[in-house]
């Protein structure tokens, strides 16, 4: 009898795209563990990030406005739903490795600071090696969690983490996808906020943008 991860498994490998990154072909973990009957890695993963002191955190942390007045201003962790929602439909419609793609965009902004990229670019100035959120977003997963021991998260969502604001690119198409779903969302939602907070009108925006993207 098959397990429910090895159905699952099955499944992946009849429906998804050739470029897609398989459960079953994992590069695996620092510390190697036994499989789940349940869950592929990367479900587990992303169970582990949903789960962590981190992603909680998230909620407290700035993503454009700091302790703005009102409950519909983004916070970091609602950016990261977005993102994760975003990077899904995507995945989906790409026949790419969706769970993968979730597991990265949940963890992708771990690391970042408080008062979003202000917050980044005061650490910056003050630490000697610079100040990199998406380099703390995997220190947070490897070394911070769990009273230093880790979340041993799979190497593949790792690199996606890694890789998600800058070159080069990640080493799979689900990480690399995470990267526009990333900045998808901020763009249009930083406008939103702007918008509402009456810092931008919008007819301030740029014709040409308006007309290609819409108004919404």
């Amino acid at each position: 009898m098959q397990t429910i991860r090895e159905q699952t498994q099955d499944f992946e490998r009849q429906m998804l795209s050739p470029w897609a990154s398989l459960s079953s072909e994992t590069k695996g973990r620092a510390r190697p563990e036994e499989e789940c009957p349940l869950r592929t890695p990367f479900q587990r993963d992303r169970d582990r990030i949903i789960h962590c002191n981190a992603f909680r955190r998230l909620k407290h942390k700035t993503q454009v406005f700091l302790s703005p007045e009102g409950d519909h201003y983004r916070t970091r962790l609602t950016h990261t739903l977005e993102v994760s929602q975003i990077a899904r439909t995507m995945a989906v419609a790409l026949r790419l490795n969706e769970t993968l793609t979730e597991a990265i965009a949940l963890g992708h902004d771990l690391g970042h600071t408080p008062f979003g990229h202000a917050g980044e670019r005061a650490l910056s100035l003050l630490s000697p090696d610079g100040f990199r959120h998406y380099e703390q977003s995997v220190r947070v997963v490897d070394v911070l969690e769990k009273d230093g021991a880790g979340l041993n998260l799979c190497w593949e969502v790792r690199d996606g983490i890694l890789h998600h604001t800058t070159a080069p690119d990640a080493k799979t198409l689900e990480g690399q996808l995470v990267l526009y779903a990333d900045r998808i969302a901020y763009i249009n939602h930083d406008i939103e906020d702007a918008v509402r907070a009456g810092l931008l009108r919008e007819d301030a925006i740029p014709k040409e943008i308006t007309e290609s993207l819409g108004k919404t």
